[in-house]
């Protein structure tokens, strides 16, 4: 991505008002134990701000650098349903196709009711690749304890064993029972992971090919893949904040637990987020690693789904049909691990603004984006053509430098 080219002003925004994002998240870094960020902000085509705050590595007196890789954890998410949808724009899948016709294994797969016992899936509607994609479809993930299945998930060590093929992955996952019928309840999971397995079997391309080609090629995301090549692995950001969300046993009622007796710090997460085998460790709802100007020129690419070549993605109305909420009224406010989440919708694969009066931050109807759990976030604002990207590397932080960042961009807007 380009740097700074010209003034705010040429695109409506202050220079002066901008300046403010930097004092702001340098209290996280002095304050709340975070190490560092990296921030861009992109209107109306242009780039209007670039930074890097405190460090990379805290203890090395490393700073924080422009070209530092990120673990984006569910920030792949987005990416794995655009590459789907790519497939959906051939004719190759359709949002209402049962997930079954591609992934046989899921035909066979029970749903668990409220007493344990098992029972089929509505034939007339089993779970379908849209319910994959908005968190519609049954699956949980092992952290959560709203379900029974979530100590099944725990058991089999799910989201901990990075050895693991996706494709077993996902072939396990379907020999456990859903936690409620496809399409009567949102609940985060995951989901994502068996639209990789999609692509992968829709294409006949691994997931990570899949997404060089479709994706990262075009866009010019040469720093995005599932590993960090031996030679720039001194820019990987160092993880700090709360134990691993991934460790074998880990909830979030435990992450509360260590809020709330103030156990964070610098964290290892090797163990379940490995930089050196992406040939295995290829994931959906987790895996990527990026920079913030390899984000920022996806997130870009969002709002017109083009390339810099002008060349397309994604068309106009596929763009408007992922990012239009899906979840009828019954299904909101949706929660994240029991935390409600007024004011937004979900679409294929994002959070969208509906009510910004109900959101408690600034934003506009019909804005999207999505976060991961080391605190990297994004959003898009078709309206104002506006893109703002947040990395930093703090596992599962309670505190919220993202919406602190946001009113920081959308108090700058000057037209």
């Amino acid at each position: 991505m380009s740097e700074i080219n010209q003034t705010p002003e040429t695109v409506g925004m202050s220079a002066r008002r901008l300046e403010r994002i930097r004092p702001a998240l340098e209290r996280y870094v002095e304050t709340s134990g975070y190490s560092g960020f990296v921030t861009r902000v992109l209107r109306r085509g242009e780039v209007v701000h670039a930074d890097n705050i405190g460090w990379q590595d805290r203890e090395a007196g490393l700073a924080m650098s422009d070209d530092a890789i990120f673990r984006i954890y569910s920030m792949t998410k987005p990416i794995i349903y655009s590459a789907l949808m790519t497939l959906f724009e051939e004719g190759r899948v359709q949002l209402v196709d049962p997930v079954s016709k591609f992934l046989p294994e899921f035909a066979a797969t029970k749903v668990m009711m409220p007493d344990g016992t098992l029972v089929d899936q509505n034939p007339m509607r089993p779970m379908q690749v849209r319910d994959v994609m908005m968190h519609t479809s049954g699956l949980s993930y092992d952290f959560l304890e709203d379900y029974p299945v979530g100590e099944q998930y725990r058991a089999a060590k799910l989201m901990n064993d990075p050895s693991r093929k996706l494709g077993d992955l996902i072939t396990e996952l379907a020999s456990m029972p859903l936690a409620f019928h496809p399409g009567t309840h949102w609940h985060y999971s995951l989901g994502t992971d068996v639209a990789a397995r999609l692509i992968e079997v829709i294409s006949g391309a691994p997931v990570g090919d899949f997404l060089a080609e479709r994706i990262f090629a075009p866009l010019g995301m040469t720093e995005t893949s599932f590993g960090v090549a031996p030679e720039h692995r001194d820019r990987l950001a160092v993880m700090y904040g709360h134990p691993d969300l991934l460790a074998p046993g880990m909830t979030i009622g435990q992450l509360v637990g260590h809020f709330a007796a103030g156990n964070h710090g610098r964290q290892d997460v090797d163990a379940t987020y490995p930089v050196d085998t992406p040939d295995v460790f290829q994931r959906g709802g987790l895996g990527l690693y990026s920079t913030a100007s390899d984000y920022l020129a996806f997130a870009r690419m969002l709002l017109d789904g083009r390339a810099p070549d002008g060349s397309r993605i994604l068309g106009r109305k596929t763009l408007e049909l992922m990012h239009s909420n899906h979840l009828p009224p019954e299904l909101l406010p949706y929660s994240v691990a029991g935390a409600p989440v007024p004011g937004w919708g979900f679409g294929l694969g994002s959070r969208v603004a509906m009510d910004v009066g109900q959101m408690g931050v600034s934003g506009t109807p019909g804005e999207f984006g999505w976060a991961g759990a080391a605190k990297t976030y994004y959003w898009v604002d078709p309206v104002e053509q506006l893109v703002g990207v947040l990395m930093t590397q703090f596992m599962v932080g309670f505190d919220l430098p993202e919406n602190d960042f946001r009113a920081l961009v959308y108090q700058a807007i000057d037209d």
